[in-house]
């Protein structure tokens, strides 16, 4: 029985376990940001995405094995290929290139516009049509983000911005991909052979990487390290595509809208940086284009 078929014969259980789950995703997502800065004290960029891939795959790769999970259908490797290269590799790697240049509380902003760019790349890729309702209250949600990053940046765009969009466009791909997947099969299968698919890559670039650049272990660098691969990339991941399985793509992209704020929290109790003045306000109006779009019939 299919995620879809579960989500069907079960009605309103289905439904809310789905948010649950989208919001657990939501949660871990949220620390992945000041994980990557902690990640950045101990490893370069390229090293960091790298070994994190690297270590994700090999715990994705046991789970597989051990309960002798079937390799996916020929049928489905483009939709793989897709969140492969999005989610496993493209998103890490922009991002974590942008943190070198941005504030964990400005990229987090930024990355608010994820549900509006998932939300578009689903209802072109599956021809669903969410109603006006559903669209205005997204659009609503990516204004505020918007309004926010570039008073933040006063009216300009860096090149971390260009990153963070650039991670927008192929994680929003990947997503979409990966929740199509995840109503055939579980979520963990789909970012479980996503990730193996990348380690071969991810070797090679470690081994590169490693020989460049300088590795400073400590604590927090360590801990970094450890929470983006097994924390962001494999259990948020499995939590998230399981949620977009019951609950639909679209809505589950407009829970990521707390996403931003979320962060904002962690970078101020785990970096120590100071949040906007505007932050108090851009929650409060997020929050309620959640509200809207999450009761608006897609």
């Amino acid at each position: 029985m299919t995620a879809q078929d579960s989500a069907t014969r079960t009605g309103p259980v289905a439904v809310t376990g789905g948010t649950l789950l989208a919001i657990a995703g939501v949660l871990a997502f949220s620390l992945t940001f000041p994980a990557t800065v902690w990640g950045l004290e101990s490893f370069g960029p390229w090293s960091l995405v790298a070994i994190r891939g690297v270590l994700a795959a090999l715990i994705a790769g046991g789970f597989l094995l051990a309960l002798r999970v079937p390799f996916p259908e020929r049928r489905h490797w483009g939709a793989f290929a897709v969140v492969a290269s999005g989610v496993v590799l493209g998103f890490p790697m922009l991002t974590t290139l942008a943190l070198g240049t941005s504030t964990t509380a400005h990229a987090a902003v930024v990355v608010g516009l994820l549900p509006l760019s998932t939300a578009a790349f689903s209802a072109l890729r599956t021809g669903r049509r969410p109603s006006r309702t559903f669209w205005g209250a997204a659009f609503a949600g990516a204004a505020v983000v918007l309004a926010f990053t570039l008073q933040q940046s006063g009216g300009a765009v860096s090149t971390g911005d260009l990153y963070l969009f650039g991670a927008l466009l192929v994680c929003a791909a990947g997503y979409t991909e990966g929740g199509r997947l995840a109503r055939l099969m579980p979520g963990w299968h789909v970012i479980g052979w996503a990730l193996v698919a990348c380690l071969p890559l991810n070797l090679v670039v470690s081994a590169v990487a490693l020989s460049f650049e300088p590795v400073r272990l400590t604590a927090q660098g360590v801990t970094g390290l450890v929470w983006v691969a097994a924390g962001s990339t494999f259990f948020g991941l499995y939590v998230w595509y399981r949620g977009m399985a019951a609950i639909g793509v679209e809505k589950a992209s407009q829970l990521q809208l707390a996403q931003p704020l979320l962060t904002l929290v962690w970078s101020v109790l785990l970096l120590g940086e100071r949040p906007a003045t505007a932050a108090p306000l851009a929650a409060v109006a997020v929050l309620l284009c959640i509200a809207v779009t999450q009761r608006a019939r897609a």
